[in-house]
């Protein structure tokens, strides 16, 4: 028995010894927790701070591009909310400024644009133009005076509109207004060298008729209407158009040909209808149209707007001329380098009815040119002007002005009060080389 239950427990036991060490085979390895926090234990705190304190949670990829976004958001609000407060704050300059621009708005006034009065269709109404438009029926204001109205008048139309809303009181053009000449020139008769041919027969063409009109009664024809100048640079056209301003005491209206080219069409014609018209208004007055080869060439077959309109201007002063109007105490003088290229039509008794001729100055003209241009001079004893009067060379007036000039330039810059012989010398040899240079021989033969 007592061997008996020993040796039972031992068998007991021995098979609760197998039990458990199936239970440990069947039971994994698992690692230890890691620990909670590393470091020192912190205290636990008390008190309403401890009950509100918030966990520290580490924000997942999510929340992170969340927090960007709303980061954005919030700088893009913060951006509106300063342009807001900026909007506000210059919102009352800009209204200030808009006040000020409408007062100077208002002290300036709207522009208006100049047209003329083509038809008046009733006492509000008419019918306009403009230089740059065509024809427009428009209203007329009623604080516009219209009784001074009329076809042909010029008038202030409203820009928008283009209501009538005033009257030009001067219906002068301002181009013709500059082309008065208000001073008369300093040059003379006596300024002339020579020429006295040519003198006498302005003389006779133009001021004769507005001094002496009945000379011609008398005698039973009628004065001319126009001369021409024409001859070669430098030979004193536009010298004697000045001496005839100077001496007479009619009106003088004085144009370059190329003044009559405008930009619009019409425009031409127009200014030479208003050059004319003032001309009559203010006769007896002389027309003087220098370099007129710039509208009065050869007619020939245009192939540009231009062309057609300078023919078209040349149309209109063949028609002012010699037209279906008398021109009455207006005579017109003409001059030009080139008459071989104007029109015939120009040319024609009728309307050009002298044609005086400027050549190039001979020996006694010479003589008296230099006498002129060398009397205020302070020259020296052994200038001996017959040299240069009695040379081969071909002077015009223009280069005998330009040789006295040009010698008194030399004296000066060596210091001296006086011109010797040389400085001519030089003179004529620096004018004539430059002469040569720029003109090609046998051009004016």
């Amino acid at each position: 028995m007592g061997q008996g239950t020993p040796g039972g427990l031992n068998r007991q036991g021995a098979s609760g010894d197998r039990k458990n060490d199936g239970d440990k085979k069947d039971k994994k390895f698992e690692p230890a927790a890691p620990p909670a926090r590393v470091g020192r234990k912190q205290r636990k705190q008390k008190g309403p701070e401890a009950a509100a304190r918030l966990p520290p949670v580490t924000p997942l990829t999510k929340c992170k591009l969340r927090l960007l976004k709303l980061d954005r958001i919030k700088d893009y609000l913060l951006m509106e909310e300063e342009f807001v407060t900026n909007q506000e704050r210059l919102k009352p300059q800009e209204e200030k400024t808009e006040e000020d621009r409408s007062k100077v708005d208002d002290l300036r006034g709207s522009p208006m644009s100049v047209g003329n009065l083509e038809e008046l269709i009733d006492e509000n109404h008419a019918i306009v133009s403009s230089s740059v438009g065509p024809e427009y029926y428009v209203g007329i204001l009623s604080f516009v005076d219209k009784d001074q109205l009329e076809p042909g008048c010029s008038i202030l139309m409203h820009n928008k509109v283009l209501s009538v809303v005033g009257l030009l009181q001067d219906e002068v053009d301002p181009m013709v207004s500059v082309m008065k000449v208000e001073k008369a020139p300093l040059e003379s008769y006596a300024d002339i060298g020579g020429l006295d041919a040519q003198i006498q027969e302005i003389k006779e063409a133009v001021e004769l008729p507005l001094t002496h009109p009945e000379l011609y009664e008398d005698i039973g024809i009628k004065p001319p209407k126009g001369v021409i100048l024409y001859g070669g640079p430098g030979t004193g056209k536009t010298l004697l158009a000045k001496a005839v301003a100077n001496s007479t005491s009619a009106t003088f209206l004085r144009v370059v040909g190329s003044e009559l080219i405008q930009k619009y069409l019409g425009d031409g014609p127009k200014l030479v209808r208003e050059l004319f018209r003032v001309a009559d208004d203010l006769s007896p007055s002389i027309v003087f149209i220098d370099e007129i080869d710039a509208i009065g060439t050869k007619r020939y077959e245009a192939h540009s707007g231009g062309e057609r309109e300078i023919q078209r201007t040349m149309l209109e002063l063949l028609n002012q001329l010699d037209g279906f109007d008398s021109r009455g105490d207006v005579k017109v003088i003409l001059a030009t380098n080139k008459i071989e290229s104007l029109d015939p039509a120009l040319l024609r008794p009728g309307r050009i009815d002298r044609k005086i001729e400027f050549p190039l100055p001979d020996i006694k003209t010479r003589r008296r040119i230099f006498q002129i241009h060398t009397s205020r001079m302070t020259l020296a004893d052994d200038v001996n002007l017959e040299e240069f009067v009695m040379t081969k060379d071909e002077f015009s007036g223009a280069d005998i002005k330009a040789i006295c000039t040009e010698a008194g330039l030399l004296a000066l810059r060596e210091r001296r009060m006086k011109v010797t012989h040389v400085d001519f010398k030089k003179a004529k040899d620096k004018v004539m080389f430059k002469k040569k240079e720029g003109v090609p021989e046998g051009l004016y033969m």
